[in-house]
């Protein structure tokens, strides 16, 4: 009785470790196993105790790779001034911004010009309240949990964007210098204003899907210009009024006023920089997980209702990176969007694939491509740029990169010094003038844009 009993026991433990085996749970003999991996010598303990007391980036800097980058560079486009994004995710802004003051300065010869960001983002976010709530509208007929309506629940509104936001806005409100309507708190730290405004409009959304179906189109459309006055004073109360109209005097490079005028923020950009930012532009992407020489559109990625959606050719690399010489060469700076978070040294202000050394720190490799990367949601696009120089040598090749950044006086001067290769594998998107692409590039954009789902991962907004 006592050798069935045993029997029984261990067939039933048997029998309970193939169940756990077949169910992908760890096993008792599975997790001795997995402890080998980790023999503790005196190395192990040692790169144990480091890590327990001292950030993985110091631990992993690799000291062979000190020296590689400096800020000398063959082409350089002239710009003036750097600028502090502060704690917001408004780098799409001061980046789309920056590349037109680089243009009025070389265009009028100025000494220096700063641009409000907190006017734009004014407008920014009481179009993006509209476009939300007109999303609302369209689909206030579709069941809760169809995917628009989640994914517009989801993202009510948010501090992050798109070149084609910035094209679209200066288009529609123009721009205005940077003392006629300074930043506030709330412009420079915008976490809070967000939430307030994404609350209030998750309840507007309640509101409209809730309302009867029999309710007159006047009368919808007239409740969510109610709404958005709602959204207009919150902006007021913590960015102030737009300015209509302002004074702005123009001073030479002695810093000599040479003349003052009366402006409106639309003839101010009108005269500074009459530029189509729509029209005379081209997106450029290099996205290896997609087809190239396709053209790809976006749905609902746009900041206005009445504004265009995010459109782009995709491109192998060495495409993009011809049209970005030519750009640099002519002194046009351009909108230049990457994964910023791999392999930053804020310190020097560096982005290069050796920075650090990770794979003799934890004894294993990293090898996914960018393609991988991009299919298993490890790399995407999170922080836009200004792209402002290229070192080429002396057999015509392409050895760095400079960007001009909105994290203030860090990193190289306020700006990042970027390895062709980083370049390679971490930048994604480019808007360059389309004088400077080619024109069988050009004419990709007679085709049918394959249009793509506005959750799509890869275009989420830059905002970093």
């Amino acid at each position: 009785m006592m050798k069935k009993t045993i029997f029984t026991v261990v067939l039933l433990a048997v029998i309970q470790a193939n169940i756990q085996a077949q169910n992908g749970s760890i096993s008792a003999e599975d997790l001795s196993q997995i402890k080998k991996a980790y023999s503790g010598t005196t190395a192990d303990k040692a790169i144990r105790n480091a890590i327990a007391n001292i950030d993985i980036n110091r631990l992993a800097l690799n000291a062979e790779n000190q020296t590689g980058l400096n800020g000398d560079f063959s082409d350089k486009v002239t710009t003036k001034g750097i600028t502090d994004q502060k704690s917001s995710g408004r780098c799409w802004l001061f980046t789309g911004l920056n590349v037109l003051r680089a243009q009025a300065i070389a265009q009028h010869n100025l000494p220096e010009l700063r641009l409000s960001h907190n006017y734009n983002f004014f407008y920014d976010q009481l179009e993006k309240s509209n476009l939300f709530l007109q999303g609302i509208i369209d689909t206030r007929t579709k069941p809760a949990d169809d995917r628009m309506v989640e994914w517009l629940l989801k993202n009510p509104v948010g501090d992050g964007g798109t070149y084609t936001g910035v094209a679209d806005l200066v288009a529609k409100y123009g721009v205005v210098p940077q003392d006629v309507m300074p930043e506030t708190n709330s412009s420079n730290s915008t976490s809070r204003l967000s939430q307030m405004l994404a609350l209030k409009l998750r309840e507007f959304a309640l509101e409209l899907r809730g309302m009867p179906d029999n309710t007159k189109t006047a009368d919808i459309a007239n409740r969510k210009i109610e709404m958005l006055g709602t959204i207009y004073r919150i902006l007021v109360l913590n960015l102030g009024e737009p300015v209509q109209k302002f004074t702005w005097s123009r001073k030479n490079n002695e810093g000599k006023i040479i003349e003052t005028r009366e402006y409106t923020p639309l003839s101010f950009y009108s005269e500074m920089f009459g530029n189509d930012l729509t029209g005379n532009y081209v997106m450029l992407m290099n996205d290896p997980s997609r087809e190239f020489y396709k053209v790809y559109e976006i749905d609902f990625d746009r900041h206005m209702y009445d504004g265009h959606n995010w459109l782009y050719i995709n491109l192998p690399i060495d495409e993009i990176k011809n049209a970005a010489v030519k750009s640099i060469k002519a002194n046009k700076a351009m909108y230049f969007s990457c994964d910023v978070g791999k392999f930053l040294n804020r310190e020097k202000g560096t982005l290069d694939v050796n920075n650090f050394d990770y794979e003799s720190l934890f004894g294993t490799t990293f090898g996914m491509n960018k393609k991988q990367r991009i299919m298993t949601f490890a790399s995407g696009s999170s922080h836009a740029m200004s792209l402002i120089a290229v070192d080429i040598d002396a057999n015509g090749s392409t050895k760095k990169w400079m960007v001009e950044n909105s994290w203030g006086d860090t990193g190289y001067k306020g700006n990042l010094i970027i390895s062709d290769e980083w370049f390679n594998e971490y930048m994604f998107r480019l808007v360059v003038e389309k004088q400077f692409v080619a024109s069988n590039i050009l004419e990709l954009l007679n085709q049918k844009p394959i249009r793509l789902p506005a959750w799509d991962p890869m275009f989420a907004a830059d905002e970093n």
